[in-house]
């Protein structure tokens, strides 16, 4: 299994509304922070992640956080 490649150095707010997202773990998509399947075949894989309400969510753009897909400052430390 491959690791996670670093996206960003600070992590990627975003005011989300109520859904589900798909948050790109490997740190390939082009479409940060959201899957576009460039993860297949690294091993790698997304995490869901269900939003029951209006919220601003920062998302870890390192791929390194100990609480994804959220950030938690590990970022800091890289």
């Amino acid at each position: 299994m491959e690791k996670p490649l670093v996206y960003d150095n600070k992590p990627i707010a975003k005011d989300l509304k109520p859904g589900q997202y798909i948050w790109c773990a490997c740190g390939k998509s082009d479409n940060q922070p959201y899957c576009d399947d460039s993860h297949l075949g690294s091993g790698i894989k997304p995490i869901k992640v269900d939003i029951i309400e209006e919220k601003k969510v920062l998302w870890c753009a390192c791929k390194h956080s100990s609480n994804k897909p959220f950030c938690d400052g590990t970022h800091k430390s890289l």
